[in-house]
């Protein structure tokens, strides 16, 4: 059936990434690399924020810096910066793999062969993101097929089909970003300008307890509704989603 997402296994032995790609060889190899480093106080880039109790809800990017590559490793697997309350992403798009990764093709297939035949193209882009098990990704929707590779650690996965559209209470909210003070580190939240607005899921999957019961009574149908599809990709796995 097309369009059905699915795990594929024993799919990359041959690439040399799997084998390769620890934090030293990474820091070597793009010890003079500038890339673009996200930062939220919580991991939680790219979805809906309630700045404080009697604001309205926004969306919210993260907070970009570009910095080298080596630096940029340490603030993602160092926890004194968690405590600090910054969590680190590498999560930029656009192509990011080529345009700040591109020493690492040789160990990796940015054209896989047999994907580029069954989808009837080469893909439109390729990104590396690195992040921690703080990082987390609000629901959303891909306008393409998407095949995402783990090469080391895994990504946990949540998947609703295009029916359950209207269980995601989908709204307008005006577009933010963080911002990271350079004296303390804390962040503030600033909207975009000119204001722009972003359709996006009003749904957080795993609410603090706190505000649970408030978050059932509000998404009825997502939280009363049948269980979203749950999936592990490890290392060396590909999810087609």
């Amino acid at each position: 059936m097309p369009n059905k997402p699915c795990i594929i296994t024993d799919g990359l032995p041959h690439w040399p990434a799997l084998t390769k790609w620890t934090n030293a060889y990474l820091t070597a190899l793009l010890q003079n690399q500038i890339v673009s480093l996200h930062f939220t106080p919580n991991g939680r880039a790219d979805s809906v924020v309630k700045p404080t109790i009697n604001s309205d809800s926004c969306f919210v990017s993260a907070h970009v810096e570009r910095i080298p590559f080596p630096a940029a490793l340490e603030y993602i697997a160092g926890s004194e910066h968690w405590e600090r309350g910054a969590v680190a992403y590498a999560q930029e798009q656009n192509g990011c793999f080529m345009s700040e990764y591109s020493l690492l093709a040789q160990d990796v297939e940015t054209d896989i062969p047999w994907a580029t035949e069954a989808l009837g193209s080469k893909p439109e882009a390729v990104n590396l993101w690195i992040g921690n098990e703080r990082a987390t990704t609000s629901f959303h929707k891909d306008h393409y097929e998407n095949l995402y590779v783990v090469v080391s650690g895994e990504k946990h996965f949540l998947l609703l089909p295009p029916t359950d559209l209207h269980r995601m209470y989908i709204k307008e909210y005006p577009a933010a970003h963080y911002v990271r003070s350079e004296e303390n580190g804390e962040f503030k939240i600033e909207l975009d300008t000119p204001l722009r607005y972003v359709p996006w899921s009003s749904v957080d999957p795993y609410p603090p307890s706190s505000q649970a019961e408030q978050e059932r009574m509000l998404f009825p149908r997502y939280f009363n509704g049948p269980k979203p599809f749950e999936c592990t990709v490890r290392a060396g796995e590909m999810l087609y989603l």
